[in-house]
């Protein structure tokens, strides 16, 4: 009898090892290539809302913490900044070159945003849920979270007219993904890290849910975090790198690559300079897919269903 000390991690460390799937992208292209805008503005902590405390993560404040009871002007101004000009430079960027773009979208920001979202939907851009609030989940009871899921679908799909089939919480729970495969109504979800490709999950009790993994290193984010990126020209570097290995592998497995975005943040003029520069770089290179997540994971889905 195996011991309990012995008895394997409720983890997946294989993966699918050596034997890795053709992706087999459209038109034959090594790297399926997506950029997923996350919009949080105006559903992040505030007393405004009904919070205990400001909001103290990922803004221009680096010092910035939770104040109890109290606004944060400061860091308040650097989330409208998304919504008022960082969104707006972005949709021309991607439109002009008619750039196809995932949004995770926050259902407590899409109430103040109905311009932004008539331009999404506008650019034909896949609206994704990014849970109701951009707040911590960790320490929700599950019940709660499971309300807070159910009314971002109702919300979202009040706002936008048509229900999210994405979905990405982003400060999730151990819970989150067991909730989203029990709603049974995404095509995938994204609150995972684990892979190059997609993957089939089997949580306990639903059907088999699909994965597509989001990234945090190919993430404007880390503009704002210690020893992150401190210029354009590091930003860009980095794509740049990633999509080049990612291309070269892509002669025999195809993967695929996802840049995360955040108004606020790539949206400042100094920082968009990166993302053109990758734009321009990824027009000169053959047999490359820019997609909507929801176009690959209907893909995948076709392509390689879950056994």
């Amino acid at each position: 009898m195996t011991s309990s000390h012995h008895r394997p991690p409720a983890r997946d460390f294989t993966g699918y090892g050596r034997d890795v799937p053709h992706a087999d992208w459209p038109g034959g292209a090594r790297v399926a290539v997506q950029f997923i805008l996350n919009y949080e503005e105006g559903g992040e902590l505030s007393i405004l809302n009904g919070d205990a405390t400001s909001e103290g993560f990922l803004s221009e404040v680096l010092t910035a913490v939770p104040w109890p009871g109290r606004r944060h002007m400061n860091v308040e101004s650097t989330y409208e900044y998304g919504s008022r000009a960082g969104f707006w430079r972005l949709w021309r960027l991607f439109t002009s070159r008619r750039i196809p773009v995932t949004v995770n979208a926050v259902a407590w920001a899409l109430r103040t945003a109905p311009e932004q979202v008539a331009a999404m939907k506008e650019a034909d851009w896949e609206i994704a849920s990014h849970g109701l609030r951009w707040i911590d989940y960790k320490d929700m009871p599950i019940e709660d979270e499971r309300a807070h899921l159910k009314e971002a679908v109702r919300l979202h799909t009040e706002l936008t007219g048509a229900r999210p089939l994405g979905w990405y919480t982003g400060r999730s729970s151990e819970n989150t993904l067991d909730l989203v495969a029990e709603d049974g109504g995404f095509v995938y979800a994204s609150d995972a890290y684990a892979d190059d490709l997609p993957y089939w999950v089997r949580p306990a009790g639903t059907a088999p849910q699909l994965i597509v993994p989001y990234a945090m290193d190919t993430n404007d984010m880390r503009f704002l975090q210690p020893q992150g990126f401190q210029t354009s020209d590091e930003f860009f570097a980095y794509l740049r790198d990633a999509f080049d290995v990612l291309h070269a592998e892509g002669a025999e497995r195809p993967k695929m690559m996802s840049a995360g975005l955040h108004c606020r943040i790539i949206g400042h003029p100094g920082r968009t300079a990166a993302l053109i520069r990758f734009l321009d770089y990824l027009e000169t290179k053959p047999d490359v897919w820019i997609t909507r997540r929801l176009d690959l994971a209907r893909h995948w889905r076709e392509r390689h269903p879950a056994r």
